[in-house]
């Protein structure tokens, strides 16, 4: 049965601060073997319970991993060259959202469809890392943590769901 309520025209500043609160979620959380975890950001690693630094927190940003890394970019495993583009789909949602709420100007299926892309690529990265973390083992699948993908599909259905039917001809 379709849907006869109207639909927003654009983001509201409530839809805008989820969508913008993915950026400092993780996109995995890998466990520690002392108990601390490190965090797979957008923006970098960030350990935690490291030993001399302030807070006990040691942050290793995205740039730095690209621009110190022995290999060249495209001799990285995919999952690390799809890093890049879950930060850029993240950030180009959040744009197309702000730009609903600063400017009345935004097509929702466009932000709901990069949140997508966006959950899509964190996936890509936080599998990656769970091989890695656990040398293709089952047990490192099962062990890292993906919170960025869930998150991110969780606003886009919460507040995108009708939008991104749309786009099926479900909406």
């Amino acid at each position: 049965m379709p849907d006869h309520r109207a639909r927003a025209t654009v983001s509201s500043r409530r839809e805008l601060l989820a969508v913008a609160t993915l950026l400092a979620v993780p996109v995995a959380v890998v466990p520690g073997s002392a108990g601390d975890p490190t965090l797979v950001s957008l923006w970098g690693l960030v350990g935690t319970g490291a030993v001399g630094s302030p807070f006990g927190v040691d942050a290793y940003p995205v740039w730095t991993y690209f621009a110190d890394g022995p290999r060249r970019f495209g001799a990285l495993p995919r999952s690390i060259r799809v890093w890049p583009l879950a930060t850029a789909f993240h950030l180009l949602a959040t744009i197309s959202a702000g730009g609903g709420v600063a400017v009345g100007r935004e097509d929702r299926r466009v932000t709901g469809g990069l949140l997508l892309l966006a959950a899509i690529a964190s996936l890509w990265v936080g599998v990656g890392v769970a091989g890695r973390f656990g040398v293709g083992a089952v047990s490192g699948w099962l062990t890292v943590l993906p919170v960025g993908a869930a998150a991110t599909l969780a606003v886009a259905a919460t507040a995108y769901r009708g939008d991104l039917r749309a786009v099926v001809g479900r909406g």
